[in-house]
């Protein structure tokens, strides 16, 4: 099983960046990996995601369950093929001056053991990634507080 955690203190607020991970149907026109994304289901504070994930030539289809819980946490999950396991969780947690720390958590495990191979390469990578894409968004979207981009925990 494929397990990775990075997070980040952002200068936006929890609900700016709940907002925008929220938003699975907008994640094509800026995290590279995300080919299509589109919410077949509503409810209340859950919805239901048909998602393709492009990894080089590889293309990876699934549907997600997503709860939203704003603006602590979201939590996707998906136990279908191409899975045996999948968990994302997104965390938001305030901080002094208008600030949040968002971590990226990931559990992937696949019914593949050659896509899980395949994958595994490029985990760490595509988590920073998609964090660094998210922080891009929110600068062309909302004001930042006048504070530089920190990595929460040490490298």
């Amino acid at each position: 099983m494929l397990s990775e955690t990075v997070d980040r203190i952002v200068p936006y607020s929890p609900e700016q960046l709940f907002d925008l991970a929220a938003d699975v149907e907008r994640y094509p026109e800026f995290l590279h990996w995300w080919i299509t994304a589109r919410v077949r289901k509503r409810e209340a504070e859950v919805y239901y995601t048909d998602q393709v994930l492009g990894i080089g030539p590889i293309r990876v289809e699934f549907e997600s369950r997503t709860i939203l819980r704003r603006p602590e946490r979201i939590d996707v999950t998906a136990n279908e093929p191409p899975f045996r396991k999948f968990k994302l969780s997104w965390l938001f947690d305030s901080r002094p001056e208008g600030r949040c720390r968002v971590t990226l958590k990931a559990e992937l495990e696949f019914r593949s053991y050659l896509l899980e191979r395949l994958v595994d390469k490029v985990v760490s990578a595509g988590m920073n990634d998609i964090i660094a894409s998210f922080v891009t968004r929110a600068q062309r979207l909302y004001e930042p507080i006048d504070r530089p981009i920190e990595n929460a925990s040490p490298r």
